[in-house]
């Protein structure tokens, strides 16, 4: 049995070498993240590495741009780490120096302006707590208030209660939004949008093969979701700056709600953040986080998502495994009871997706061994796999760049191919692809769909029920 919900592993030196990327994706990494917040030095070979992996596996990868966004993030630090005490006076400044024991450069000038006493700052996705006490133009006192705190360079910053309004993209999104063009990235991640606007000025950005990801990290996010949803081509939850912003306790609640609104809008959803966070340095999971990525899928989470875990942990091949065995679990179960797990699409009386559930009640027929979507923009791939069907989901697409986009879909077998040029071609192609699929036989039914006129990236329009062997 094959995993149908996908893994994205963050890129990070713990896994640059060729022998751990290759374990990765022997052990179920579908897509490896950049992250642009972080030094990406050298990002190109590491690229060049994963594309000839992808060559040797025969299987499609998905490379993913995270971009930085508007973060609030501290300068750098002497060491990279500062232990600070306990109700230790610590100062935030905009003094451009290396920070230490003492102080740190806090790079927002018209947000110290703003910051008031009693205010808290939280530093690395919340973990620290600084209480603001005095200020002096561009100099912020404030009392450490978290017991083992230690201060790394760049690491998050966040006030609670603290509005910042931001449409646009900072000038560094979109250099590395060129830079991940130049890179052939798959994806972009926009980080920290508020609204949809972001999402439609990084479409014009971007190419036409590419796929963009909305992060949900914040109320304001929340509140325009609808909007977003529609814009985006897939979600991601990203939990550890969600749950600072709303509450530990409130996120569970919202995980299930985005992944049910994603699901009734036919758009993908990525669940992130602290999965497997243990084990970062110890080789085995807590029970609570194999708890947590069974959850997420059972919820109907496309995609789960390895951050630290892969990018800097002493076990990501095994964090991995841990991962992709929890999904097969999961899935199994899922399966024996599917009646249960059914998604509910809102079709709004699109013609398309009224076509492709009915491709969905087709594929639930035992006898119904595959999908094959022919998806020329890949569109027809994001709705079949929606849809959840039963099924084993081919997408078939001359573009290399859309084959490895939809690669990171849930039961999506990504397959680069030549396009068909007309009905008897299509059959041909389905033929040849269907003989190299072992757990297909003869006599067994393939559902086929395609968009009339060939050659065209268009609506889905055509369903045939194929008997392999006739």
């Amino acid at each position: 049995m094959e995993k149908k919900a996908k893994i994205i592993a963050t890129l990070g030196p713990a896994i640059y070498s060729n022998t751990k990327l290759k374990q990765l994706v022997k052990h179920g990494v579908d897509a490896f993240r950049i992250n642009f917040s972080h030094n990406t030095k050298g990002i190109k070979k590491i690229v060049s590495k994963i594309r000839r992996i992808e060559k040797s596996s025969n299987k499609k990868i998905a490379i993913i741009a995270d971009l930085q966004g508007v973060k609030l993030r501290v300068g750098k630090i002497k060491d990279d780490s500062q232990n600070i005490k306990y109700n230790q006076n610590y100062i935030f400044d905009t003094k451009k120096k290396i920070g230490d024991r003492s102080r740190i450069n806090f790079p927002y000038p018209k947000i110290i302006k703003r910051l008031k006493k009693g205010n808290k700052i939280l530093i690395d996705d919340g973990k620290f707590t600084f209480v603001v006490t005095g200020k002096k133009g561009m100099v912020v006192t404030t009392k450490c208030k978290s017991q083992g705190c230690h201060i790394k360079s760049n690491k998050s910053i966040h006030i609670p209660n603290f509005d910042i309004t931001f449409n646009g993209l900072t000038p560094k999104d979109k250099k590395d939004i060129k830079t991940a063009i130049k890179l052939g990235c798959n994806w972009i991640a926009i980080s920290y949008l508020q609204n949809d606007k972001l999402i439609h000025e990084v479409r014009k950005l971007i190419k036409k093969d590419m796929g963009i990801i909305s992060k949900i990290e914040n109320k304001n996010a929340l509140k325009n979701i609808i909007s977003i949803i529609k814009a985006t081509d897939s979600i991601m939850i990203a939990r550890g700056d969600l749950a600072i912003d709303i509450g530990h306790s409130e996120v569970p609640k919202v995980q299930l709600s985005l992944i049910k609104k994603c699901s009734q809008l036919s758009k993908s959803v990525i669940v992130a953040t602290q999965m497997l966070e243990s084990m970062i340095e110890n080789s085995t999971a807590t029970r609570a986080e194999i708890n947590d990525i069974a959850t997420a899928i059972f919820q109907g989470a496309d995609t789960v998502m390895l951050s630290a875990e892969a990018a800097i942990g002493k076990f990501p091949a095994q964090a991995v495994s841990t991962m992709a065995q929890t999904i097969l679990s999961t899935e199994k179960y899922k399966k024996q009871h599917i009646e249960d797990f059914k998604n509910s699409i809102i079709s709004n009386k699109d013609p398309v997706k009224s076509i492709l559930l009915s491709v969905k009640d087709i594929a639930y027929n035992p006898d119904v061994k595959a999908i094959i979507v022919f998806s020329n923009s890949g569109k027809s791939a994001k709705l079949v796999s929606a849809m959840r069907p039963a099924a084993k989901i081919l997408t078939i697409s001359p573009n290399v760049n859309v084959s490895r986009q939809v690669s990171l879909l849930w039961g999506v077998q990504s397959i680069n191919s030549r396009d068909a040029n007309g009905w008897k071609d299509m059959m041909s192609i389905s033929r040849e692809i269907i003989k190299k699929l072992k757990f297909i036989k003869k006599n067994d039914f393939v559902i086929i769909t395609a968009g009339l006129p060939f050659g065209k990236a268009g609506m889905t329009n055509m369903i045939r029920l194929y008997k392999v062997g006739t």
